[in-house]
């Protein structure tokens, strides 16, 4: 998913490596003669990576609550729930000659959602309906990606007024982190 989001900026150019294998199998076949000249792939013309963008979950939290009833009427009952998620991502970007870690932040994320349900019982018939949207997990997933390849796009390329504006995020994370906590 962070492969497609940083692609999808046009601020990069992004090297496969989780899926390399595949890449090395068709260089492998080419090698082999067993395909066409002109189309085979070449053997020693992989791009190389001047860094590495490096992602911990650090944080994974998903809550529903609610519950059926909430309002009945003649025999009709509809009630709800909400669901949230939360997740913070620890990044780093390392460079692949030095060793250096040149770049790191926390991404948090939040979501929510709310659904309803209903059902009901009217002269020996029932019936009932539910509605579920996207999973809040899913949005806090995407949520931080987006925002790790706006901040790396910002802090790599860009390396505009942007950075500033991410510092005070950070540092306005790192006060909000502290005064939910209690330090003896």
């Amino acid at each position: 998913m962070l492969t497609n989001e940083l692609a999808t900026t046009e601020k990069f150019r992004v090297v496969e490596r989780s899926k390399l294998e595949h890449v090395l199998n068709e260089q492998d076949l080419a090698a082999s003669g067993r395909v066409a000249k002109g189309t085979a792939a070449k053997v020693g013309k992989l791009t190389g990576a001047q860094y590495l963008v490096l992602g911990t979950v650090s944080s994974y939290q998903e809550n529903t609550s609610g519950g059926g009833g909430g309002l009945n009427f003649h025999g009709f009952s509809v009630g709800g729930h909400k669901q949230d998620a939360y997740m913070a991502v620890d990044l780093r970007v390392v460079d692949t000659t030095t060793g250096d870690v040149m770049f790191t932040r926390t991404v948090e994320a939040r979501s929510s959602s709310y659904g309803m349900h209903g059902s009901g019982y009217v002269g020996g018939m029932s019936g009932g309906l539910g509605k579920y949207e996207k999973t809040p997990a899913g949005k806090a997933i995407r949520a931080c990606l987006m925002e790790i390849t706006d901040y790396l796009g910002c802090v790599m390329v860009d390396k505009d007024s942007c950075v500033e504006d991410y510092k005070a995020k950070e540092s306005k994370r790192r006060e909000n982190t502290k005064k939910s906590i209690k330090i003896e």
